[in-house]
């Protein structure tokens, strides 16, 4: 068994539960996933089963697309509802809060938050920051394609704002929602957050937990898992032949093609057999399936 499941992950459970989830439904243990997704966030977190279990990186790695509800008067610890939070300063009016969203689209130098998974001088941020040892965080580029004003919903205590976001790989929703509060100087924090597309994936065709198990019950769990080579995004290569039995046996091809250099996905007509990279006409194997877990 190998695929990709566009799983609709609810609020509440982890990344990690949802692996288990999965594994308990298709008796498999070579089950992963492709971009995590925080407990208090939902959407889309596909899930890599079998053999589609090495290729996490390219499907991590691409654009993603969220809707947040970011709120202003407060600030969070954690950057997040989590908190703890303290109050912030007084609320913006409704057009600094569109100005200021503005400021965050293009590529912009993010600090991580410090309850993440950043990796700094051999110590994981999060665990620093519980054992009250918060790491100041080196900030990096990431790029912010737009962020679009959905609403804005006020109280006299908070500012909800509620915005669409598509991004690059590493940004972090939690730090824009940080970072605006302070720009706006409210202090901010994220409310809510749904992931609405990633790698390659929507929203509109996620199935849930629920619906899984029922198509587990029903004998229709297949119906649910989608074939891996359409998601990655590289261009393609098609091998027959001696090239082929080269390619899959880990062997160097040498090609006379007017493809460009770079990496490639290998396919075998429509099935994918792995990923090389082309450089000067021969093609290096870097990812070869077996031949009973192609897809």
């Amino acid at each position: 068994m190998i695929g990709v499941v566009n799983l609709d992950k609810p609020v509440g459970p982890t990344s990690h539960d949802m692996v288990g989830l999965l594994r308990r439904i298709t008796g498999t243990r070579r089950i992963g996933h492709a971009g995590t997704l925080d407990p208090l966030a939902s959407g889309v977190l596909p899930i890599l089963i079998g053999a589609a279990t090495r290729f996490s990186e390219e499907l991590t790695g691409g654009d993603k697309a969220y809707r947040a509800v970011i709120r202003l008067g407060f600030r969070s610890a954690t950057d997040d509802a989590q908190g703890p939070l303290t109050p912030g300063g007084p609320l913006p009016s409704d057009a600094q809060v569109t100005e200021g969203v503005a400021r965050f689209v293009g590529t912009i130098a993010q600090r991580p938050p410090a309850f993440s998974a950043r990796k700094q001088d051999g110590q994981v941020a999060h665990r620093a920051a519980r054992a009250g040892r918060p790491m100041e965080l080196s900030a990096r580029e990431v790029s912010v394609t737009a962020i679009d004003l959905i609403g804005l919903e006020r109280t006299s205590a908070f500012l909800d704002v509620e915005v669409a976001i598509s991004c690059g790989p590493g940004t972090y929703i939690r730090s824009i929602a940080r970072d605006l509060g302070e720009l706006l100087g409210s202090g901010g924090y994220l409310a809510s957050l749904r992931r609405t597309r990633a790698a390659g994936l929507d929203i509109a065709s996620a199935v849930t937990p629920d619906e899984l198990l029922a198509m587990a019950t029903a004998g229709h769990l297949a119906d649910a898992i989608l074939p891996l080579a359409p998601l990655v995004r590289l261009p393609h290569l098609t091998l027959a032949g001696d090239d082929l039995q080269h390619f899959v046996h880990g062997r160097p091809v040498h090609l006379n093609t007017p493809a460009t250099d770079g990496r490639h996905l290998v396919l075998d007509g429509s099935t994918l057999i792995g990923i090389g990279t082309l450089r000067g006409g021969m093609l290096q194997p870097d990812k070869v399936l077996p031949p009973e877990a192609s897809a």
